[in-house]
């Protein structure tokens, strides 16, 4: 029996793939990962979230980016693209690229096809951004959400359920789960 290689890409062969291809993928170490699409309450979920954080964020100088913004965890040597993250950086420092290094706050929508990937790998590696201040996991299937949040001494998880209000000290927005499943039948 043969052991099957998985081909090793560097940051820059990477980089230049996606530029030029038409689906999505993350890098994970040296593997390229392919990117699936999202479930149409995904999809509305995710837009909920950006939509309350851009309009909370309005006139600030921080940005909510959605699903086509990769995340670089260069001490994971990894790639992401979160589902929303928001991004605060100094006004005329806004780059031209494609990826940002700096997110302060960062939301996964579950999917069954990464629902343990982003509950275990990207957890971990998200800790490693080090302006990260909360890390979001949000069910689809239920109501539910578990906000990971960075202290002075590490990080603290708190679930949060059907009719509570999330604090999301990242950003300073008082936000209730109503409104990130607002349009999901229940």
């Amino acid at each position: 029996m043969h052991a099957v290689k998985i081909p090793y890409y560097r940051v820059e062969d990477y980089l230049e793939l996606e530029l030029r291809s038409e689906r999505r993928h993350e890098y994970l170490n040296g593997e390229i990962v392919a990117m699936t699409g999202g479930s149409l309450a995904h999809n509305l979920i995710t837009l909920n979230l950006a939509g309350t954080l851009r309009e909370h964020l309005r006139g600030t100088p921080c940005r909510v980016y959605v699903n086509d913004v990769k995340v670089r965890i260069e001490a994971a040597h990894c790639f992401f693209y979160p589902d929303v993250l928001v991004s605060c950086v100094e006004p005329g420092k806004l780059q031209d690229c494609y990826f940002v290094d700096d997110a302060k706050l960062v939301i996964e929508v579950l999917s069954p096809s990464t629902n343990q990937r982003d509950r275990e790998f990207k957890r971990i590696a998200y800790r490693q951004l080090p302006g990260l201040q909360e890390y979001l996991l949000v069910a689809q299937e239920s109501r539910l959400v578990i906000c990971y949040r960075r202290l002075p001494d590490g990080w603290e998880q708190e679930p949060y359920g059907v009719r509570e209000v999330i604090e999301l000290k990242s950003v300073g927005l008082s936000l209730p789960l109503t409104r990130i499943y607002e349009d999901i039948p229940e």
